[in-house]
Order: structure tokens, then sequence, then C-alpha cells
């Protein structure tokens, strides 16, 4: 069944809740009710029933079940390399014994090529980058909010941009679908890469962020949230509750400025290194066909078992603290797995009632070859946002966009290109996406102040992203 406009009002509703109530995980129940309510002939008790269904299911997904797992464990080890003294022996490294970060932009420049690195995946890149620049960022009064954002901006983006991983085994495996139905000819791989220098989102997006990070031109909500910060000290607006528990709250077990940046240093790499090593293990020698979460749940549990090994040896833990602090760090992301089910659930309700579809129906067959990329970018970009998934967009995009740009005579690489950073642009800053609310969780912040703050350079980066589509529409 179609329900037309109806359709965008789950989405709507959640956000325009989110923006008056401050309240993300209240908003996120109110669209999953509202889509039910919807579907099921606006009976209240079985969209009630319905909506509850919609949690569990969610939470029986595999896919999502391994998100949840990886985000769990992941808690575990942020404690525990902070309870070690291994993020305070990394921090006195880079601030005060080799002095290789001296200034607020030398720390924004770290958390900037720490996303440019890990392009593997995006969820452990954001957790990375959490975990090893936000204290050097309270150290020199940057803004939790400045920290989200470029965390956020550095991920998506990044995944798409360098596709030798997941997302570009998925987007060649869409191109391919078309390529196989004769509409196009050419390499998958290849045309995806031909399409990266036009993924004018993403490559603008990393430009913006760099441009802000070496002039300091904060504006809107970001700049208030750094004058705050470094006016008063306050690390978060008032009355704002970190999703994650703050460093200091925690019983670091070694003295101040005493702590081993090798507690830190060598978990970190053989959680990447177990990573890739997992990528190929699960893609049968091919990191690009790797299951990239269950590859990151893998080397976890490998990192947390050297963990317990190490820590217990230098005699900073014994074995029964380590498994009550690796109970803690689970527990302390309670929150936060919550309000990633609930994000998992509404998306599952606008897929289910049509969101995607009802909004690219809007534009199919309704515009010309030259504009064509420009507007599936804005299409392409209200769908992710509204449903918070780059990669269901990309799903619903793509086999409507290739066709198009065939019909219309429209370039098809640049069509591509636009399919890609319409829907990067939603798994950016919609706070309905996981991503968004890794970003806002692992930089110590809430979500809805790191919506507020990134929102806005989100949008302009969008607008020039917009332009572009146009002019290179017209002229390619």
């Amino acid at each position: 069944m179609e329900y037309g406009i109806l359709s965008l009002v789950p989405p709507i509703l959640a956000l325009a809740v989110a923006l008056l109530t401050k309240k993300i995980s209240f908003a996120l129940i109110l669209g999953i009710f509202s889509g039910m309510l919807i579907m099921n002939g606006w009976n209240p008790i079985v969209a009630a029933t319905s909506s509850v269904q919609t949690l569990f299911e969610v939470c029986s997904d595999v896919g999502n079940l391994k998100v949840l797992v990886f985000t769990s464990l992941m808690g575990a080890f942020v404690l525990l390399i902070r309870v070690s003294g291994g993020v305070d022996g990394f921090v006195n490294y880079l601030t005060i014994k080799n002095k290789k970060i001296k200034s607020k932009t030398g720390a924004m420049l770290l958390a900037y090529v720490i996303g440019l690195l890990i392009f593997i995946d995006g969820l452990m890149g954001i957790m990375f980058k959490g975990t090893v620049t936000l204290p050097i960022f309270d150290r020199y009064k940057i803004s939790r909010e400045k920290l989200a954002w470029i965390s956020d901006s550095t991920s998506a983006p990044v995944n798409a941009l360098v596709p030798l991983n997941s997302w570009g085994a998925m987007l060649s495996g869409l191109i391919g679908a078309q390529v196989s139905a004769g509409l196009i000819s050419g390499d998958p791989m290849g045309l995806l890469v031909q399409s990266l220098p036009f993924q004018f989102y993403n490559v603008v997006t990393l430009l913006f962020v760099l441009f802000i990070i070496l002039t300091g031109k904060d504006f809107g909500p970001m700049k208030k949230a750094e004058i705050r910060v470094q006016t008063t000290g306050a690390l978060y607006d008032e009355g704002v509750t970190p999703l994650m528990k703050d460093e200091e709250e925690e019983d670091i077990l070694v003295e101040a400025g005493e702590g081993k940046m090798k507690n830190m240093a060598i978990p970190l790499f053989i959680l990447i290194g177990f990573t890739f090593i997992s990528l190929l293990y699960t893609g049968g020698g091919s990191i690009l066909k790797g299951d990239g979460s269950l590859s990151i749940v893998y080397a976890t549990i490998i990192t947390l078992t050297y963990m317990s090994i190490s820590y217990s040896k230098q005699g900073i833990m014994t074995g029964k603290e380590f498994v009550d602090y690796l109970y803690k760090g689970v527990g302390g992301m309670l929150s936060l797995v919550v309000l990633l089910v609930l994000a998992f659930a509404i998306g599952k309700t606008v897929s289910t009632i049509g969101t995607g579809p009802y909004l690219a129906s809007l534009v199919e067959g309704r515009v010309s070859g030259s504009f064509g990329p420009a507007l599936i970018f804005i299409f392409g970009a209200v769908m992710s946002f509204s449903t918070g998934t780059s990669w269901g967009t990309f799903s619903l995009m793509m086999p409507i966009a290739i066709p198009m740009a065939v019909a219309m005579d429209a370039n098809i690489v640049l069509s591509i290109a636009a399919v890609v950073s319409g829907g990067i642009f939603g798994d950016h800053c919609s706070p309905m996406s996981d991503t968004t609310i890794l970003s806002s969780s692992s930089s110590g912040t809430d979500l809805f102040s790191h919506f507020k703050t990134q929102t806005p350079y989100a949008l302009v980066c969008a607008a020039i992203s917009f332009v572009l589509f146009i002019v290179f529409g017209l002229f390619m």
C-alpha cells in the first residue's frame, strides 16, 4: 500500500519534536508510533503493539546486532584505556614530553588526519577519534561540539571517497546491476572511481572542515560553543548530559602524569590491524567483500583479550578488576545503545511506510538532463536526512538515477556522484543516523548539541555542492 505524502509524517514529526523539546529519544518514539498509526488504520492500540514489535525486530536483525555489540564493547575498550593511564600517557606525550601538539589548530588537525587515515570503517574511526583527541581538545579549550563535527565530517565522506572498503563494494554492486541490465556500459568500480572527483558534498565537506580548522572562522551555534568553552571553561551547555561519562569521573588507576602511552597505542594498533585481517577473513581473501561490522567485533574481542593480559602483567589491575571495568564500560553505553535501537526502528518505519520511494517519485521524469544531477543530489539529501541512512538512499536512488540519466542524456558519472553525495548528507547530519549519534557520544556531548552546531555547516556545504552540480551538469 502507498501512503503518499503521509509517508513524510514520521521523519518530519521526529525532527520537529526533537528541535522543540531537545528530547531525541522521545522524538524518535513519536516518529515510530506515528508511522505505525498511519499504517494500521489509525488504531492506537495496534500502532502501539506494532511499535514494540518493530523494536524487537531491529534488535534481532543481525546487521544491527553487530553494531550494538561493537558499540557496547567499544565502551569497555574506551574505559579500560582511560583507567589504565593510556590516554593520559598519550596526551602527555603529544603536549608535554615531545610537544607534538602545541596549539588548538594542531589538536584539530590531529583529529582531521586520523579521520582521513581510518577509511576502512566509519564507526571505528569515530570512536577512535573521540578516544584519542577528546582530552587534547579539553586541554586546549576547544568545544566538544567542534570535535563531534570534525569526527562526523571525516567519517562517511572519507569512506565514500576511498572505496577500498565495504562502501566501495556496495556502491559498485549497485552500479553493476545497472550495467548488467544493459542501461550503461563499463566497469562498475571504474565508473565509481571516475565519480570520486565529482562527489562534491564529500569533497567540499572535507575542504570546509580544513578551512575552519586553519582560519577559525566559526559561525552560528558552533561559534557560540567555542566562545562558551574559551570564556567559561564549560565543556558543554548547561543542562546537557553527555551520552558517555567524562574521564574525570572514572577512577584512574595510575598517578596523573605517570600513564604509559603504550597502554593506548598498542591496543589501538591491534584493533586496526585485526580489523583488516578480519575483513580479509570474512571476505574470503578480499577486503572489499569483508563484513565490516563483524570484523570490528572480532578485532575488539581480540584487543580486549590482549589488554586483560597486558594490564594484569603490569600490575595495573587484577583479572577481577578488568572484568568489573569491562562490565562497567558496556553498561555505560546503555543510553547510547537505546538511542541506536530507536534510530534503527524509525529507519525501519520510514522504509516500510515508503518515505524514500515517495520522495524519489517526486523527481523521476520531471527534470531536464542538465539539471538532473543537481536535483538527484537534492532529493537524495532529503531522503537520507529523513531516513538517517546513506546505504538505504543509495539502494533506492541508484536504480532510479541511472535510468533517469540515460533517458535525459545526462552525464552518467555525474549522476552517480550526485547519488553518493546526497546519501552522504543525511548520514552526515541526520539526528537519526548512527554516525551522528556515535559522533556526539564519543566526543563527550549530546546528540542535540552536535546536531544544532553541525547542521549550519552541513547546509553550507550542501548549497555549494548543489551549485557545483548545476554548473558541471551544464558543461559535462
